[in-house]
């Protein structure tokens, strides 16, 4: 070997040297940075939540580590059995429980490491007394964006729809709506009343003394081309199962009522759904409905979301419950809310 091609050979080993170091290095930072990653959000050591009553009284089985079991969160475990008061690093209080006999609970003495979270999935006109719950939580725990743990009845996932949904066609149905509580000034009251001028509206619930099991719920709505997922109370982020599981999950296109059309685009699928307010009248809403139900093209545009979005629902008070441990490490230590009536209204 000559002398230049013996340089070329070290320049070459050197190159390679430098390329597998930097390789190296680059491989142990992703590393590192995935590890972080995974301990912000997983906590580092068991934490145990106390669920002091089931929601509305329905109750699901604790035993076992369910966390992990059903969904790969580990170092979680729920309990609802209240002797554990003292050893809970988390207790969970449902608003609605509160004003039954159990606000006593709110004033015995607990560990000062203990944090109290305020649970409620219900619009602000169904959470009564707060004020005097001032001072006394830590936490909240809603379907609020900013909550401290924030639990949606559903959220839009980026992948296909894994049913590769497609319109349905030939449909009897052209705007059902399923309602048990109705309220004649409540604001999807008035809109419904007037909109049934103009097009038929098959209505189901209680209210209209036709109930629906759960059974038949989704297979009833499937049947209808529009759903009207009016929810009875315009608030903050407040998009219940009316759109999730009545419209989204029967194939129906949604007519909505709720907070504003950006709150919709920022948390529901893209082109899915069709906001009331887009409207001047409901003479327009009816029109546009007619159109959109005869023009095969327009209509399928509502569903082109399943192509590049999916949807998941949450039912199981289990999962929200475990979502408390995914978010633990980032949760504020010392945080107490003094004026929780004035969150919750906000």
């Amino acid at each position: 070997m000559t002398l230049s091609g013996f340089r070329a050979f070290l320049l070459l080993l050197l190159l390679l040297f430098i390329s597998l170091s930097s390789l190296l290095y680059y491989s142990n930072l992703n590393e590192k940075l995935y590890l972080q990653k995974c301990h912000t959000a997983v906590p580092r050591r068991n934490i145990s939540i106390l669920l002091w009553h089931w929601p509305f009284g329905r109750s699901y089985r604790l035993d076992g580590d369910k966390c992990l079991e059903m969904y790969n969160i580990s170092r979680c475990f729920l309990t609802d059995n209240t002797s554990a008061f003292s050893t809970a690093d988390v207790v969970v209080f449902h608003h609605q429980e509160l004003g039954k006999g159990q606000s006593s609970v709110l004033h015995r003495d607990r560990p000062a490491s203990q944090h109290w979270v305020w649970l409620s999935m219900e619009p602000p006109v169904n959470n009564a007394n707060l004020a005097q719950l001032n001072g006394l939580f830590n936490l909240t725990m809603s379907y609020r964006r900013d909550a401290d743990i924030s639990v949606p009845y559903g959220k839009t996932m980026l992948g296909d729809d894994e049913l590769g949904f497609k319109a349905a066609s030939n449909r009897s149905c052209l705007v059902g709506w399923v309602v048990s509580r109705y309220r004649p000034h409540q604001a999807r009251a008035v809109v419904y009343q007037s909109l049934k001028k103009y097009i038929p509206i098959q209505v189901y619930g209680k209210w209209s003394k036709k109930p629906l099991s759960n059974k038949k719920l989704l297979p009833t709505i499937a049947n209808c081309i529009f759903y009207l997922s009016f929810e009875n109370s315009q608030a903050k982020d407040y998009i219940s199962e009316k759109l999730w599981r009545n419209a989204f999950q029967a194939g129906a296109v949604p007519i909505v009522i709720g907070p504003s059309r950006a709150t919709y685009e920022a948390l529901a699928p893209p082109g899915s759904f069709i906001h009331v307010d887009d409207f001047k009248s409901t003479a327009d809403l009816a029109a546009y409905l007619k159109r959109v139900a005869l023009d095969r093209q327009a209509y399928e545009r509502y569903f082109q979301w399943h192509h590049t979005h999916r949807i998941k629902t949450y039912t199981d008070w289990r999962e929200r419950l475990c979502q408390i441990c995914v978010k633990y490490p980032s949760l504020p230590a010392n945080r107490v809310y003094q004026d929780l009536e004035s969150w919750v209204n906000s």
